[in-house]
């Protein structure tokens, strides 16, 4: 079972996420907050596989809560919830160690794809959200220390083939064991290359390496 605390201060907008995930027999939700601080308090209780978060709550926004998330319970995946017009959070949510962002407007098969991803190790970035958070980053609109374009592909020149292939498949967003299979290598062999390739080109997270290679043109 993939393990899933739901966190977003409308009532409404949790049971529908949890009536999609419902939906699918391998999905749990274990754990409801209302607000940023009783997410991370829930986190650290339920040690859940994934949460799913949404960026404006109470006590503590999602942001820190991501932040906060991420530096109590390292193993737990974070995905954002997020609307149109909240760009200027995305970077900050990526630098805090998110895995994933997804409309809350967005397509349901989207919300059980994503929670699939970042449980299995990958990154998830719904289509709609990638090409924007792609946009934000390659017209240098937005934070962080992502290379664009040239200097992405100088930036990844570093790396191996093998490393450059891996790269390529998460920049698509695929996760450790499929990423393994496409490549004919053990998972625990995906995963170190990963760890590999984050420490060579300074990058804090999946999420990053995802916009690096779509930077690069690699994917």
């Amino acid at each position: 079972m993939i393990r899933v605390l739901l966190a977003d201060d409308e009532a409404m907008i949790r049971a529908g996420v949890s009536a999609i995930l419902a939906s699918d027999p391998s999905i749990e939700v274990v754990a409801e907050a209302s607000n940023g601080r009783e997410a991370v308090d829930l986190a650290r209780l339920h040690r859940p596989d994934v949460v799913l978060l949404d960026i404006r709550m109470p006590v503590m926004d999602g942001l820190q809560a991501v932040s906060e998330i991420r530096r109590v319970t390292p193993s737990v995946a974070v995905i954002v919830l997020t609307t149109f017009g909240e760009d200027e959070h995305i970077a900050r949510a990526i630098d805090g160690g998110a895995s994933g962002f997804l409309l809350k407007t967005g397509d349901p098969r989207d919300l059980i794809a994503g929670v699939r991803a970042v449980a299995d190790g990958g990154a998830y970035l719904a289509p709609l959200v990638a090409r924007r958070i792609i946009t934000l980053f390659a017209t240098g609109t937005s934070g962080g220390d992502i290379a664009r374009g040239a200097d992405a592909r100088r930036q990844v020149s570093v790396l191996t083939d093998r490393e450059r292939d891996v790269l390529r498949l998460v920049g698509s967003g695929l996760s450790n064991a499929e990423i393994g299979a496409e490549l004919y290598i053990v998972e625990g062999t995906v995963k170190a290359h990963v760890s590999k390739i984050l420490s060579r080109l300074g990058l804090g997270n999946r999420v990053q390496a995802a916009l690096l290679a779509h930077a690069a043109g690699l994917s």
